[in-house]
């Protein structure tokens, strides 16, 4: 027999009973679809949490304190003073893999304008901060150098201030103070809304770093150095670079250990992504269960239509079908079961996905290779569990076949 005449005879006998092979279907047709739409979600998930986290910094490196050995005691980093200007300025002059470098203090506190207040935090920076945290200035200005060379209690706002301390009003000019310490308003940032974690990235105040460390703080170290690569394949040639210029600023020897952190939003992407690519793969995990449901359904349906259809297939024999024609004509009838079931499911699937994303608000990914997988995974599905009962199909003898009733 042919290969079309198979498909043929195989096509029929699926459509001489719809029900019972749509019900067979049934299992495939949920498992590709959740398969398909666990991928999107976890494909969609780390786009996002990319985007999100690259939306926090252009190429952005952060240099932080490190925990500390004293007395016996292991520091906290954030009880560390190991940063100082003097690490900032080194930095600045001497790292050419950084496009912007920037210190940074802050402490939170009551911003107050007249009988408004509001609870929020304030960020001692340099100018470049603006670049390297990608806010831009909606109104106003960003302050100088000059400014910060000379303390100058001067602030940028973002829009939850505005709102909350100037709803009707322009901000620009106007004086603020934060706790006990005034400011002039010389800049609003626009809207950025919330990052990744939550963090309300337009509740904040920006001022000069001097300023915020002599006026409100009382400190002369720097919490926090933040700093901008020249590009995202740079990214961790940088950080070598931002390492090894602290390391030597700080006097430490090939063996000693860093009294820093130094880390890229590269590895902050990473570990986000991995976390994400696992649950992706639990929940793929758990889709694909109902999968191997649909394989056994397959098999148990073919291995009935097998006794069925006993008498036709000594029949076919009788009138000289090979037993390799028997075996390839069940065998494509499973295959058939199994990948329609497969695009019905991978429909199913895309549909959830528009309906995950638009109603549901979760973000999705269509990739081209989860589609792919699932028809692949439809056709050895059928190929494996519809040889068992094609292989029994062919293996009858005629005869005894022929008196079966």
């Amino acid at each position: 027999m042919r290969l079309l005449n198979l498909l043929k005879t195989a096509w029929k006998a699926i459509l001489l009973n719809k029900v019972r092979t749509l019900l067979t279907m049934l299992g495939i047709i949920i498992g590709v679809a959740s398969v398909i739409a666990m991928l999107a979600i976890g494909e969609g998930s780390k786009e996002s949490i990319r985007t999100q986290i690259s939306s926090m910094g252009s190429n952005m490196i952060n240099i932080r304190p490190g925990a500390d050995m004293r007395g016996g005691v292991r520091l906290d980093p954030s009880e560390m003073q190991s940063l100082k200007l003097a690490d900032y300025k080194a930095l600045k002059s001497e790292a050419n893999l950084l496009s912007n470098v920037s210190p940074q203090v802050s402490g939170g506190g009551q911003a107050i304008n007249g009988a408004k207040n509001w609870p929020t935090s304030i960020y001692g920076v340099a100018p470049s901060f603006t670049e390297i945290k990608k806010f831009e200035i909606e109104d106003g200005s960003m302050f100088t150098e000059a400014e910060v060379n000379s303390s100058a209690k001067v602030a940028v706002i973002g829009q939850t201030i505005v709102e909350n301390l100037f709803p009707n009003d322009n901000p620009i000019g106007k004086m603020i103070r934060f706790d006990s310490t005034p400011f002039k308003v010389i800049g609003v940032l626009s809207e950025k809304g919330e990052n990744t974690f939550g963090q309300d990235q337009d509740d904040v105040i920006l001022a000069p770093y001097t300023a915020v460390q002599k006026r409100i703080l009382a400190i002369d170290y720097i919490q926090t150095i933040v700093a901008s690569a020249v590009s995202e394949e740079q990214a961790e040639a940088a950080v070598e670079q931002v390492s090894d210029i602290l390391r030597r600023q700080h006097n430490i020897g090939v063996n000693g250990d860093d009294d820093f952190n130094v880390f890229s939003m590269d590895e902050l992407i990473s570990t986000f992504s991995s976390t994400s690519e696992m649950l992706t793969v639990l929940l793929v995990a758990i889709a694909s269960i109902s999968l191997l449901i649909g394989g056994i359904g397959i098999m148990n349906i073919m291995y009935v239509s097998v006794k069925e259809r006993t008498r036709e297939i000594g029949l076919r024999m009788a009138v000289g079908g090979m037993g390799s024609d028997i075996l390839m004509q069940f065998l494509i009838e499973a295959i058939l079961i199994s990948i329609t079931g497969g695009i019905i499911g991978v429909s199913l699937g895309l549909l959830a996905t528009v309906f995950i994303e638009n109603v549901l608000h979760w973000p999705t990914s269509v990739t081209s290779y989860s589609i792919v997988i699932s028809f692949a995974v439809c056709a050895v599905t059928g190929i494996f569990f519809g040889w068992y009962p094609a292989r029994k199909a062919a293996a009858l003898d005629p005869i005894t076949a022929l008196r079966y009733e």
